[in-house]
């Protein structure tokens, strides 16, 4: 887990938010805690998977599928939604045990899926989101960035860039500051919208896929 010194006046009220990771599931529920604002399980794909997640890359040029996911019933709709997806097991299982994982730790009756194969960046500037929270998983390509707390200049976020390009507008002051996620990650990405996170939102970008190349990104919200 990362750590920065702050002072803090109101000890109550974090002075920084931090990023907790680990290749154990149980570090999503992390989230709750009130200094973290990314909670990142370093899930390592199976081969079959993966291999699953090559093949859906190669031969389809076009998947935006968006579904309301219970945990009972994911692969079934899943499979109603794409006919991509019902040759692909080892996906709609992995799929589905994220919306029973993300359901439980929320306690949500069912969650708004999306997955989404993109040749271009879908959100390209640094931003937060202004909901309560968000899974994100890159299962194919490549995943993505983030920037630590600590290293943001929030001045900068949407018109406060005065449209320019992150790397032109000093929401950061060094390339190093960028993190990145790793394909098959599974984040929990803290919004503005969550109780007394209004400024420690965690500050994300999209990825440019490099020419040619796709990823297969997976996000699940809150509906209910």
């Amino acid at each position: 887990m990362t750590r920065a010194l702050a002072i803090n006046e109101n000890p109550a009220i974090p002075a920084n938010r931090y990023a907790a990771l680990s290749s154990e599931p149980n570090i999503l529920t992390d989230i709750y805690r009130e200094e973290i604002n990314l909670s990142v399980w370093q899930c390592k794909l199976s081969q079959e998977l993966s291999l699953e997640v090559t093949d859906l890359l190669s031969s389809a040029s076009e998947l935006q599928l968006s579904i309301a996911a219970t945990p009972e019933h994911t692969i079934d709709a899943l499979h109603a939604a794409s006919a991509l997806l019902a040759n692909k097991p080892a996906l709609s299982e992995h799929l589905a045990m994220l919306v029973d994982m993300f359901c439980t730790l929320f306690e949500l009756k069912r969650a708004g899926l999306r997955l989404t194969i993109l040749n271009k960046a879908m959100c390209p500037k640094f931003h937060v989101d202004h909901i309560p929270c968000r899974l994100v998983s890159t299962l194919g390509g490549v995943a993505s960035q983030w920037l630590p707390h600590e290293k943001v200049d929030r001045s900068k976020l949407g018109s406060g860039s005065k449209g320019k390009k992150d790397h032109e507008s000093g929401i950061y002051t060094s390339e190093s500051d960028i993190q990145q996620l790793n394909t098959g990650d599974v984040a929990l990405l803290k919004g503005s919208g969550w109780l007394g996170n209004e400024e420690g939102a965690l500050v994300h970008r999209s990825p440019a896929p490099a020419v040619g190349e796709t990823r297969l990104l997976l996000t699940l919200d809150f509906i209910d």
